[in-house]
C-alpha cells in the first residue's frame, strides 16, 4: 500500500466503537483518511474519536441505532453535516445472534436482519449520491458464516449470505456509477463478539464456553484466531487507490477455514 494513500479522503465506518469496526476506523486513520464514526455507543465512539485525532486526524462521530430507517437517515445526516462529503462506506456494523433451532425466536432473526443487513442497504442508498460524486469505494464487513452453513448460527449465516448478494449485486451498479464496491468475511476473530457468540453457542449445544471455543478453534483447521487487525489490513488496501480494479469480489480473511471454492 502507498504512504498515506487516503489522505484527504471522508471514511464513514459503522459498528466503529470497538472490534473490528474500531480497528478499520484506526487503520484508514492511519493511512490519512478522516473518518466518521457510528455506533450505539456515545462513549465508545468517543474514544476512538480521540485515537483517530491523536494521529493527527480529524473524526466525527453519532451514537445511533442503525437498525432503523430513521436512525440511518439521522446517521447519514450527521456525517453529511460534518464533513460534506464521503469518499469511503465501511458497513461493519452487526450483532446477530447465536441460537438453536427451532428454539431461537423470531426477534433474533428481526434484529439480525435490521441492523446489518438493512442498515447497510439503507446507508449505502443515502450515501450513494455522494459516493457517485466521489468515485468512492463501499467495503462490507460479511462473516465466514455466509459460506458455512450451520445449525447453530443460522441467523449470522443468513444475513451474512444476504448481505453478500447485495454487495456482488450493487457492484454492478457501481460499475455504471464508477463505485466501488466489495465485501471481506471475517472468520473467528477475537474481540467481544465472538466471546458473546462462543458463549450463545455454548448455551444452545450444552456445553461450557471453554469447550465450545476449544471446539471451534479445533474444528476450524486454522492455525490460530484471527486478530482485529487482520480484517482492517485487508479493508484498508481495498480503500487504497491501487485496488481500484477489484471490483465486486468475496475475500475471506479467515485463516484458510473457508474450504471449497468460492
Amino acid at each position: 500500500m502507498s504512504e498515506r494513500a487516503l489522505s484527504n479522503k471522508i471514511a464513514v465506518v459503522t459498528g466503529a466503537g470497538k472490534g473490528i469496526g474500531r480497528a478499520i476506523a484506526e487503520r484508514l486513520a492511519a493511512d490519512g483518511a478522516d473518518c466518521f464514526l457510528l455506533a450505539r455507543s456515545d462513549a465508545a465512539l468517543a474514544e476512538v474519536a480521540g485515537a483517530i485525532e491523536g494521529k493527527g486526524r480529524a473524526a466525527g462521530w453519532a451514537a445511533i441505532d442503525l437498525a432503523t430507517l430513521a436512525g440511518c437517515e439521522a446517521a447519514a445526516k450527521a456525517a453529511l453535516d460534518r464533513f460534506g462529503r464521503i469518499d469511503i462506506l465501511v458497513n461493519c456494523a452487526g450483532a446477530t445472534r447465536a441460537g438453536a433451532f427451532p428454539e431461537q425466536p423470531d426477534a433474533d432473526w428481526m434484529a439480525g436482519f435490521d441492523l446489518k443487513f438493512h442498515g447497510a442497504v439503507r446507508l449505502t442508498r443515502l450515501f450513494w449520491p455522494a459516493l457517485k460524486e466521489a468515485r468512492g469505494t463501499v467495503v462490507n464487513i460479511g462473516g465466514g458464516a455466509a459460506y458455512t452453513p450451520g445449525p447453530g448460527f443460522m441467523v449470522g449465516g443468513a444475513v451474512n449470505a444476504a448481505l453478500a448478494h447485495f454487495s456482488k449485486a450493487l457492484a454492478t451498479q457501481g460499475i455504471k456509477d464508477d463505485v466501488n464496491v466489495n465485501i471481506v468475511h471475517p472468520g473467528m476473530t477475537v474481540t467481544d463478539r465472538m466471546q458473546k457468540m462462543i458463549e450463545q453457542r455454548a448455551a444452545a449445544s450444552g456445553t461450557t464456553v471453554e469447550e465450545e471455543r476449544a471446539r471451534t478453534l479445533a474444528s476450524s483447521g486454522m492455525r490460530r484466531l484471527g486478530q482485529a487487525d487482520d480484517v482492517a489490513n485487508v479493508v484498508a488496501f481495498l480503500c487504497d487507490p491501487a485496488a481500484r480494479h477489484i471490483q465486486g469480489v468475496q475475500i475471506a480473511v479467515d485463516g484458510g477455514a473457508t474450504t471449497g471454492l468460492h
